[in-house]
């Protein structure tokens, strides 16, 4: 399994955490979705590293059934500050595998979480996230990689 090394991202999160309980994460990360794009976050983001977004699920409760927190951002150079309105999220080194969702977005991406959830993959719980690059910009015929952090 691949080791990731600690990166910046800046963005917006969601400001209380959501759960995947009766579709509210769904509703709760589509909003904090639409914000980031309506608002044009990424394009206020100083020091972009490059244009791919970043969905993170992190500072878990617990497993995927419990609380957590979101995420969208951009990646940047350690030590970059973010604008007034904007945050940081330092993600850690850490051991990770991933998965390919590919097809229609969001439904593709939920359904790979689904197969995610559903999986023996010895999940750490550290933070997680979703990498929508060159390959995601067609959410017709999409590919979105996702990285779970392992123990």
């Amino acid at each position: 399994m691949p080791t990731i090394e600690a990166f910046r991202l800046i963005g917006i999160a969601l400001p209380y955490k959501t759960s995947n309980d009766y579709g509210r994460s769904a509703v709760d990360c589509g909003g904090l979705w639409h914000r980031f794009i309506s608002d044009d976050v990424l394009n206020h983001i100083p020091g972009l590293l490059s244009p791919e977004v970043f969905a993170v699920y992190h500072d878990y409760d617990g497993d995927h059934t419990q609380p957590y927190a979101f995420f969208l951002g951009g990646r940047v150079e350690p030590g970059t500050e973010p604008p007034e309105g904007l945050s940081v999220l330092d993600i850690p080194e850490g051991e990770y595998t991933s998965v390919i969702a590919t097809g229609v977005v969001p439904d593709s991406v939920m359904k790979a979480w689904d197969e995610i959830w559903a999986s023996d993959i010895p999940r750490a719980y550290r933070p997680d996230f979703e990498v929508y690059g060159e390959g995601a910009t067609d959410p017709e015929n999409s590919e979105v990689d996702i990285f779970i952090s392992i123990d």
